[in-house]
């Protein structure tokens, strides 16, 4: 890669240098006692993933709108718009007056069905020792044989009724399917409700995605790979899964993507808008880590070691950040030393302008 060339006035050059060390001391310095040398990196080129941008819209993985799953009418509501709720709190209460004679019923009639089966039973098992010694019919053995059989058939109905009698009353308390957030309140005390009515919506901020759009020209690519990054508060997260949809979007013509995101890398939350890099491919690169990189206003330089190890200052246009070094895009060439601690480097250079 050729050096770029200096286009900045000479004083904006200086103006970099002068913070750090002062303009004018560029020359190695007469001989001195040997200075151990500066912590420094040779920059070789690099493969790093080539991205296409696009934009994205942070959601929950987990959202859901509550309905109510019986009739009644509202009698409290614990939980508004915005409040945290763990995982199985009860969020509104209906009255459920209907509900609870239906249990109670059905527990009557689970009692009936046990006496029933219980007084079969024993009916049965007289019966059949006497069948035994020959005392009674075989119409009279058959006769106790199904009556224990519709016993106990009853009975397993009973206990049917009274589990659906319950599961009944516990839908008048509408619990949190998850941990999470209250989106959105649809109704308020007072109100009646049916089965299928909308009451409150939620999300859970543990997981969330990236809903983008993939354009067609490098579906092909994006497919291949599924590597794609997201951009959001100066951070770069890789996604750990990419979902694309199979048909295309008309007009745009291009192909809805979903991302998965680790559960709290990015300090986001659903409807914000992030940028989104799909990875189509490899290119060799130049990487520094961003520690060594001087900026001053709108110059960005580093210290790069000569020949004899003595650093001089180069402006130089970055590109990208990835993770914790950034890519050189100009004023840098593979093999050349640069000095990974920019401080020092200045206090080289100031030290040797002060002496005799």
């Amino acid at each position: 890669m050729r050096h770029l060339r200096p286009t900045l006035p000479t004083a904006a050059l200086c103006a970099v240098a002068l913070s750090l060390a002062g303009c004018g001391a560029k020359s190695p310095p007469p001989a001195h006692p040997a200075e151990p040398p500066l912590a420094s990196l040779v920059v070789q080129p690099r493969p790093i993933p080539l991205e296409r941008y696009v934009d994205g819209t942070v959601e929950a993985v987990n959202q859901a709108t509550l309905s109510a799953q019986t009739s009644g009418r509202v009698v409290a509501i614990y939980y508004d718009v915005g409040d945290v709720v763990p995982a199985g709190a009860v969020l509104m209460r209906l009255k459920g007056a209907e509900q609870r004679a239906g249990l109670d019923a059905a527990q009557a009639g689970l009692k009936e069905a046990r006496a029933r089966d219980a007084e079969a039973a024993a009916n049965y098992r007289r019966i059949d020792a006497m069948f035994k010694r020959r005392v009674v019919s075989k119409a009279q053995f058959d006769r106790a044989n199904a009556d224990q059989a519709a016993a106990a058939a009853h009975l397993q109905a009973a206990l049917a009724g009274v589990a659906a009698a319950r599961e009944g009353v516990g839908y008048t308390e509408i619990r949190a399917p998850y941990a999470g957030v209250i989106g959105k309140r649809l109704v308020d005390v007072g109100e009646s409700v049916q089965p299928g009515t909308p009451l409150m919506t939620g999300l859970s901020l543990s997981r969330l995605r990236v809903d983008t759009n993939v354009p067609q020209s490098i579906l092909m690519q994006v497919s291949r790979l599924k590597q794609a990054a997201v951009y959001a508060g100066g951070r770069r997260v890789m996604a750990t899964k990419i979902t694309i949809f199979p048909e295309a979007a008309t007009p745009s013509s291009t192909f809805r993507a979903r991302l998965e995101l680790p559960p709290g890398a990015l300090d986001v939350a659903p409807g914000m808008y992030v940028k989104v890099g799909l990875v189509t491919g490899t290119a060799e690169r130049l990487l520094v880590p961003a520690s060594a990189l001087v900026v001053h206003s709108e110059v960005t330089a580093l210290y790069v070691l000569g020949a004899k190890g003595w650093p001089s200052l180069r402006y130089v246009r970055p590109g990208r950040r990835i993770g914790a070094e950034v890519e050189i895009l100009a004023g840098l060439g593979a093999g050349e030393r640069v000095a990974l601690n920019p401080t020092a480097a200045a206090a080289r250079i100031a030290n040797a302008g002060n002496r005799p």
